[in-house]
C-alpha cells in the first residue's frame, strides 16, 4: 500500500488505496436525449439484482412507467426499480420532494400490491405548495413577456431548487425536528414569495397543518443521507443501481438552456445528488430511443413535423406520463447523443423502442450539423445556433418486418442489426442491450427471462 506525507507542524499519514482499490459497486442508467427513452423499463430489469435503488436528482416532473403482470406503475419520486421486493429505496439530497405527492404516490402503488421499503435523506428540499403556484405564474409570466415559456410542468421544481440556491429554501430535517421553528421559517419563506408575486393565493394554514400530519410518517423513513450512502459503499458488499431522472440534454449545465430542468441529469448529479464519491461509480449506461423525442419547447434539430414524426408519435404511443403532453419526434441524432456520451462517459448504451421502425423502408440518422455551410466540430452551447443548424443524414434501409419481442441480436433482420452497429460505430460505445416497445412483459432471475425484451451482455 501506498502512502501520502502532509506537511504539517505534525505528521500525518494517510493510506492511500491503489486504482481498483474500491469496490464500483454503483451501477446508474441516465437518459442520452431530451428524457422518455425507456430508463424505466431499463432499470426495473437492473433493480432485479440490486439491493439499494436510488434517485439523486429532480422531483416529481419526472415520470417513468412501468408493466408487470397487467398492472401499470407510474412513478414521479420513487425509484422505478423498487418494484423489486429485497430493493430498498434511497431518495437523495439531490431530489426536491413534494410530500402530498409522495404519499399519493406510495398509497397508490400500495394499492397495486406494491408496498415500498423507503429510507429519505434529511438534506432533501422540500416542495411547498407556494412553489408550484409560482413555478405556473413564471411560467405565464414568460408568455406575456416573451412570447415563449419553457414548457415547464408547473410541479414547482425551479423555485424549489431556486430558494435552496438563495439559502432560504426549507429542508426534511427541518419538517421532522423542531415543529415550531419550522413553522416560523415557512411562514418567512410564504411571505418572501408574496412580496415578489402578490397575486399568489396562499393558504398557509392549510398547508402547515397538513406538512404536520405528515411528521410522524415521515420520521422512521428519514436518515443522514451521507452515513446511509457510506455503510452501504464500505460495509458488506451491495449492489447499488442509481436512476436519473430527465435526461443529459435537459441538465441545467450541459443541455439545451434555457429549455431545460432545473439539475444535473448528467454523471455528476449522481455524486452530488447521493453524497457517493466518484470512485465508486463503475458502469454508466446511457438510455437512447431509436429516434429522437422532446417534450414541450425548445431546439430540435431533427424533428419532423410530418408524416414521418406523426408515425413516430402514433407508433411510439409518445405522450408524456407527468404531463400527458404529446411529444414531438423525429429522426436519431448522433451528434446530440455523442455529446451526452462526451459528457457521462457511458460504458455501454441501452438502445430502445428499436421496433417503432419496424415499418419504414428508409431510415435516417442525424450525423453531421452545418450553419451557413459550415461544418460545426461540436454541439453548440447557443441556443440560437442550436435553432438554426441544418443536419446532413446518413440513409439507412429499413427492414419493414416486426422485431417485437425478438430475444437476441442474432435474431434481428440483417438492416436492424446494421442500424444498431451503424450507431454503436459512431458513437465508439457498445450496446449492451437492444429492447422493444412492448408495454409489458415478464420478469425473470435468470438472463433468458430478462432476453424477452432485452438482449443484455453484461
Amino acid at each position: 500500500m501506498q502512502y501520502s506525507l502532509r506537511q504539517s507542524s505534525k505528521a500525518v499519514i494517510a493510506p492511500v488505496l491503489p486504482p481498483g482499490g474500491r469496490d464500483q459497486n454503483v451501477t446508474v442508467v441516465l437518459g442520452a436525449q431530451w428524457g422518455d427513452e425507456g430508463k424505466g423499463k431499463v432499470v426495473d430489469l437492473l433493480a432485479m439484482d440490486a439491493d439499494i435503488v436510488c434517485r439523486c436528482q429532480g422531483g416529481n416532473n419526472a415520470g417513468h412507467t412501468v408493466v408487470v403482470d397487467s398492472v401499470e406503475y407510474d412513478f414521479h419520486l420513487l425509484p422505478s426499480g423498487v418494484l423489486n421486493k429485497k430493493a430498498l429505496s434511497f431518495i437523495g439530497n439531490g431530489v426536491v420532494i413534494h410530500l402530498p405527492g409522495l404519499f399519493d404516490e406510495a398509497e397508490k402503488n400500495l394499492q397495486k400490491g406494491k408496498g415500498t421499503r423507503r429510507v429519505i435523506d434529511c438534506a432533501r428540499p422540500a416542495v411547498f405548495n407556494f412553489h408550484q403556484a409560482v413555478d405556473g405564474i413564471q411560467e405565464q409570466q414568460r408568455q406575456q413577456q416573451g412570447g415563449k415559456n419553457l414548457g415547464t410542468t408547473k410541479k414547482g421544481i425551479g423555485p424549489a431548487y431556486s430558494s435552496k440556491a438563495a439559502r432560504n429554501g426549507l429542508r426534511i430535517c427541518d419538517l421532522v425536528s423542531d415543529f415550531p421553528v419550522f413553522e416560523e421559517k415557512f411562514r418567512v419563506l410564504a411571505e418572501h414569495f408574496l412580496t415578489m408575486y402578490p397575486t399568489l393565493n396562499l393558504d398557509v394554514e392549510g398547508e402547515l397543518a397538513q406538512l404536520k400530519s405528515y411528521v410522524v410518517r415521515l420520521r422512521p423513513l428519514v436518515t443522514d443521507g451521507v452515513y446511509f450512502m457510506h455503510q452501504a459503499l464500505t460495509g458488506p458488499s451491495k449492489k447499488i443501481l442509481v436512476e436519473g431522472a430527465n435526461a443529459a440534454l435537459l441538465d441545467i449545465d450541459f443541455g439545451t438552456y434555457p429549455f431545460v430542468t432545473s439539475s444535473n441529469c448528467t454523471v455528476g448529479g449522481v455524486c452530488t445528488g447521493l453524497g457517493v464519491p466518484p470512485c465508486h461509480v463503475g458502469r454508466v449506461y446511457g438510455v437512447v430511443k431509436a429516434y429522437t423525442t422532446r417534450v414541450g419547447v425548445g431546439a430540435f434539430p431533427t424533428e419532423q413535423d410530418n408524416v414521418t414524426g406523426e408515425l413516430l408519435q402514433s407508433r411510439g404511443r409518445e405522450v408524456g406520463v407527468t404531463t400527458g403532453r404529446k411529444r414531438r419526434c423525429g429522426w436519431l441524432d448522433l451528434i446530440l447523443v455523442r455529446y451526452a456520451h462526451m459528457v457521462n462517459g457511458f460504458s455501454a448504451i441501452a438502445l430502445t423502442k428499436l421496433d417503432i421502425l419496424d415499418t419504414l423502408e428508409e431510415i435516417k440518422v442525424g450525423i453531421m450539423y452545418k450553419v451557413d455551410g459550415e461544418v460545426l466540430p461540436s454541439f453548440p452551447a447557443n441556443m440560437d445556433v442550436l435553432t438554426r443548424v441544418k443536419v446532413d443524414y446518413k440513409t439507412l434501409p429499413g427492414w419493414c418486418c416486426s422485431t417485437e419481442g425478438v430475444r437476441s441480436m442474432e435474431d434481428l433482420p440483417p438492416q436492424a442489426r446494421d442500424y444498431v452497429h451503424f450507431i454503436e460505430d459512431f458513437l465508439q460505445v457498445p450496446g449492451r442491450a437492444r429492447g422493444s416497445s412492448q408495454p409489458e412483459y415478464h420478469r425473470y432471475s435468470t438472463l433468458k427471462g430478462l432476453q424477452r425484451v432485452y438482449q443484455l451482455s453484461f
